[in-house]
């Protein structure tokens, strides 16, 4: 059993009913210790498949409201992305109000852990923005319910490779859906946000011969994209006007949305940011404007596909590319039911994965 914190912290429920994220959580639990600092939510959006498995961001967001929408949105997110997914796995994602730059980052996720563990595994944390896989090994100090955890001698790499292999095999069957070409060659490729995730798809979509254009707050990934991969660089809010053939977000949540989407000059997206959709509404938007819209958690799911068996007590890398090679089929399947249907592709998909939950229930 995980050692506890020296200060006992205190749980208590937030009054989300009306908020317009919300979209029938199971549970969405405030989690406050003063001497650690901890100010985080955790939100478990459904259990119907199984224990709620989601990320933990930690962000110095402006207010609790923006920090609850983000867990809202985030944990609804990670339902429809495992059971799409094939897992048998519930939705559930946490924040932690902070900078994860911060001196006493390891006391506030011991803290955090310890919130986790009392659910008793109702939900399982993992790496996210701001927390990476040393983090999650923090927290694996005070709570067993931790997944995403990194141990080279032990034959488990970084989610991350996994994750961007995704954003590969998914970007790769929406530019021939959309594109009616058979490989990447030429294909021109805008990627929002070089970090980890991001760069490691430049690899893959610089070996398939894809041209580049990138763009990032960090301007010293934007250089070594550059300067590695050919990119072309632009600034942060000019990706959005560049021509190019698919548009690849690889980074915050909610960017396209009624400003952004008619800016867009390329005929796909493809991305691995989350909750990419500002509302339900862009999904539809995009559909008009005549851009194939890959939904955000169909194609980023390469790395929960392998991370998750920290959960079942697994390690199987081969079997986890071959479900991340199967992202390609998912997402062909989709296309295909919202071309016959003239249904946005991110609302159908939407219904697909609750569809999920509805024959398990019955």
């Amino acid at each position: 059993m995980p050692s506890e914190p020296g200060a006992t912290p205190t749980t208590s429920i937030l009054p989300p009913l009306a908020h317009a994220a919300f979209d029938g959580h199971e549970q969405v639990l405030f989690c406050h210790d003063a001497r650690a600092g901890l100010s985080a939510i955790i939100a478990v959006h459904d259990t119907t498949l199984g224990a709620a498995a989601g990320g933990c961001r930690m962000y110095p967001y402006a207010n609790a409201e923006a920090a609850l929408t983000d867990a809202l949105r985030l944990s609804q997110g990670m339902t429809y992305k495992n059971a799409l997914a094939g897992l048998a796995l519930g939705g559930g994602k946490a924040v932690i109000i902070a900078d994860p730059a911060a001196a006493n980052k390891d006391e506030v996720l011991r803290a955090f852990a310890f919130h986790v563990q009392s659910l008793g595994g109702r939900y399982w944390t993992a790496i996210d923005v701001g927390v990476g896989a040393r983090d999650v090994a923090t927290m694996g100090e005070v709570t067993d319910y931790v997944f995403t955890l990194v141990d080279e001698s032990k034959g488990r790499p970084d989610t991350a490779v996994f994750t961007a292999l995704g954003g590969f095999v998914g970007l790769e069957a929406t530019a021939r859906y959309a594109l009616k070409r058979e490989t990447l060659e030429g294909v021109r490729v805008a990627v929002q946000g070089v970090g980890q995730t991001g760069m490691d798809l430049c690899r893959q979509l610089h070996d398939a011969g894809a041209t580049l254009i990138v763009s990032d707050v960090n301007e010293t990934a934007v250089a070594q994209a550059v300067a590695t991969y050919g990119a072309t660089a632009v600034a942060p809010d000019a990706i959005y006007d560049v021509d190019a053939d698919v548009f690849a977000p690889c980074a915050m949540g909610a960017i396209l949305n009624e400003r952004t989407v008619p800016r867009l000059k390329v005929k796909a997206i493809a991305g691995l940011a989350n909750n990419q959709l500002a509302r339900p509404e862009d999904g539809d938007a995009l559909a008009a404007h005549g851009i194939l819209y890959a939904p955000d958690y169909v194609i980023n799911a390469g790395g929960v596909m392998y991370a998750t068996d920290d959960i079942f007590g697994e390690n199987d890398v081969a079997r986890a590319k071959r479900r991340i090679d199967g992202i390609a089929d998912t997402l062909r399947a989709i296309f295909d039911r919202a071309t016959t249907e003239q249904r946005s592709t991110a609302a159908l998909a939407d219904d697909m994965a609750r569809a999920l939950r509805v024959n398990q229930r019955a």
